[in-house]
C-alpha cells in the first residue's frame, strides 16, 4: 500500500509539471495566432504564478480542513479544466481568465505535497518527487512540438495535455481513501519517528533560540527566501523564453526549439533522478553548491556562438538546477526547526512563485526594449544572485552553530 501511495504522489507531480512547460514551447506559434505581443507570454506567466502564490499561502489551512488527498484531486481538476479552456480560448482575454484557476490548482498541490514529503521522507524521496515534476515538464514540450509539427496546431497540444490531466484526476479519485489509511500506517511506523528524531536533533539548537521569534528574524531565513526567489526566476525564465531565444537568436524552427526546451526540462528530470541516489552519500548542501556551479557553466556556454555548444549549455543549466530546489526544501526542518517548517515552507513557496511571477515578465520587458539575445546574460545574473544568497545562508548558520 505504501508503494502505491508514493507512486500516486509522484503521479500528482507529473500532472503539476506538464502545464508548467507548455506556454513557453507553444508561444512562438501561439502568440502570433492569438494576435498577442511578444511580451504577453510574460503577463500570462505572471497571472498563473500569482494564482500559485495565493493557493500556496492558504494550502496549510486547506490541508488541515479537507486533507492532502482531496486538495490534490481538486487541484488536478482545476488545472485540467483550465488547460481545456486554453485549447478553446477565442481571445487573449480568455487566456488571462483561465490562467487564474491554472495557477490556483498548481500552488495548492505543490505546497501540500512538498511539506508532506519534507516532514515524512528522506532527502532522496524529495529529489525523486521533483524528478517526476521534471518528467511532466519534459513531456509538455514534446507533446506540443509533435502537435505543432504534425498537426500545425498548438490547440491540439493543450487538448492532449488536458486529457492526460483528467485521466490522472480519475486515478486520484479512485484512490482517495488511501490517503487516510496510509497516513495512519505511517504514523505507527517506527521509521517515520526516526526521520522526525533526526530532524529534531539537527534543529534542536535553532528551536531553542528561535521558537518565539518571528520567522523573518531567524538567521538565514531572508537569504533562503532570496535564493528561492531567483531559483524559480531562472527556471521559469529559461523555460518560458528558451524557445523564443532559439527561434529569434539562433534561427531555429518553432518545433525544433520546443524539442530543445524539452531537453532542458529533461536535464532537470535526469539530474533529480541521479541526485536521489547521491543524497544517500552526499549532503544537500554539497549537492546544492555543485548544482549552482554547473548551472553557471551552462549559462556561460549558452553565450557561445557555436552549435551544439550553446544547446549543451541549455541542458547543463537544467542539470545544474536539478538538486537546488528539492535540496533547499528538504533542509528546511533541519535548518530552522520542525515547529517552523510548515509555515516556512509555505513562505518559501510563495516567494518562489513570486520569482516565477515577476522575473520572466521582467525579462520579457527587457527583451522587448532590447533583444531576445540578452537571455544568457540575464540568466547568469539571476544564477549569481541565487548562489550568493545560498552561500550566505550556509555562512550564517555555520556561525550560529559555533
Amino acid at each position: 500500500m505504501a508503494s502505491i501511495f508514493i507512486l500516486i504522489i509522484y503521479l500528482a507531480f507529473i500532472s503539476l509539471g506538464i502545464p508548467d512547460s507548455l506556454l513557453g514551447s507553444a508561444w512562438p506559434v501561439m502568440g502570433p495566432d492569438m494576435g498577442a505581443s511578444f511580451g504577453f507570454a510574460g503577463i500570462l506567466s505572471m497571472v498563473i504564478a500569482g494564482g500559485t502564490i495565493i493557493s500556496s499561502l492558504f494550502s496549510g489551512s486547506l490541508v488541515q480542513r479537507i486533507g492532502t488527498g482531496k486538495i490534490t484531486l481538486i487541484s488536478c481538476c482545476l488545472t485540467a479544466g483550465a488547460l481545456l479552456g486554453f485549447a478553446m480560448a477565442p481571445s487573449v482575454i480568455w487566456l488571462i481568465i483561465l490562467a487564474i484557476p491554472l495557477g490556483l490548482g498548481a500552488g495548492a498541490i505543490d505546497a501540500a505535497l512538498n511539506h508532506y514529503v519534507a516532514e515524512n521522507y528522506k532527502a532522496h524521496h524529495m529529489s525523486w518527487l521533483h524528478c517526476f515534476w521534471g518528467v511532466g515538464a519534459t513531456i509538455g514540450p514534446v507533446l506540443m512540438s509533435y502537435y505543432i509539427a504534425e498537426h500545425d496546431s498548438w490547440r491540439d497540444g493543450y487538448t492532449a495535455v488536458s486529457v492526460i490531466q483528467f485521466s490522472l484526476a480519475i486515478v486520484l479519485f479512485a484512490t482517495l481513501s488511501l490517503w487516510k489509511r496510509v497516513a495512519a500506517i505511517r504514523a505507527a511506523d517506527p521509521r517515520t519517528h526516526k526521520i522526525q528524531e533526526d530532524q529534531d536533533s539537527a534543529a534542536a539548537q535553532g528551536e531553542a533560540t528561535s521558537s518565539k521569534a518571528n520567522l523573518l528574524q531567524m538567521k538565514g531565513v531572508k537569504q533562503t527566501l532570496v535564493a528561492f526567489l531567483f531559483y524559480c526566476g531562472v527556471e521559469a525564465t529559461v523555460g518560458l523564453w528558451g524557445a523564443s531565444y532559439l527561434v529569434g537568436a539562433r534561427e531555429m524552427t518553432a518545433e525544433t526549439a520546443a524539442g530543445w526546451v524539452s531537453l532542458y526540462y529533461g536535464g532537470i528530470t535526469l539530474g533529480r533522478l541521479i541526485t536521489g541516489f547521491i543524497t544517500l552519500k552526499v549532503s544537500n548542501k554539497a549537492l546544492i553548491r555543485c548544482g549552482q556551479i554547473l548551472a553557471l557553466t551552462g549559462g556561460v556556454m549558452l553565450l557561445l556562438p557555436v552549435s551544439p555548444l550553446y544547446l549543451i549549455g541549455l541542458i547543463l543549466i537544467g542539470l545544474g538546477l536539478a538538486p537546488i530546489y528539492p535540496g533547499l526544501l528538504h533542509e528546511t526542518p533541519a535548518r530552522f526547526g520542525r515547529e517552523h517548517s510548515a509555515k516556512l515552507i509555505g513562505h518559501q513557496m510563495a516567494v518562489a512563485y513570486t520569482g516565477t511571477t515577476l522575473l520572466p515578465p521582467l525579462f520579457g520587458f527587457i527583451a522587448t526594449q532590447t533583444s531576445i539575445v540578452v537571455l544568457p546574460y540575464i540568466v547568469l545574473a539571476f544564477l549569481a544572485v541565487m548562489m550568493i544568497s545560498a552561500e550566505r545562508v550556509n555562512k550564517l548558520l555555520r556561525l550560529n552553530s559555533n
